[in-house]
C-alpha cells in the first residue's frame, strides 16, 4: 500500500508540474507532449531501482535453510516408508 501512495503522489506532482508548465509557457508547446513519455520512463526506472534495491537487501536466513533441509529429510523418510523411490543422494 505504501508504494501505491508513493506512485500516486509522484503522479500528482508530475501532473501539477506539467499543467503548470503548460500554463506558464516555460516549455514550448512542441515539447510538452514529451513530458508524459518522460514520466513513464522515469516511473519505469524507479521501478527497476526498487527491484534492484530489494534484491541487494534480500535477507539470507541460515536458520530457515537448516529447517528446510530437516523438512526435506523428514519428507524423504516418510516417502521411503510408503514405498516411494525419491531418487535423491543420501
Amino acid at each position: 500500500m505504501k508504494h501505491i501512495v508513493k506512485i500516486l503522489t509522484l503522479l500528482v506532482a508530475i501532473s501539477a508540474l506539467w499543467i503548470g508548465l503548460l500554463q506558464t509557457s516555460i516549455i514550448p508547446r512542441s515539447h510538452t507532449w514529451l513530458l508524459p513519455i518522460y514520466f513513464i520512463v522515469s516511473l519505469g526506472c524507479y521501478g527497476l531501482l526498487m527491484v534492484g534495491v530489494g534484491l541487494m537487501q534480500f535477507p539470507t536466513c541460515p536458520q530457515e535453510a537448516v529447517l528446510l533441509q530437516q523438512d526435506i529429510a523428514e519428507a524423504k523418510d516418510f516417502l521411503k516408508q510408503k514405498g516411494v523411490d525419491v531418487g535423491g543422494c543420501d
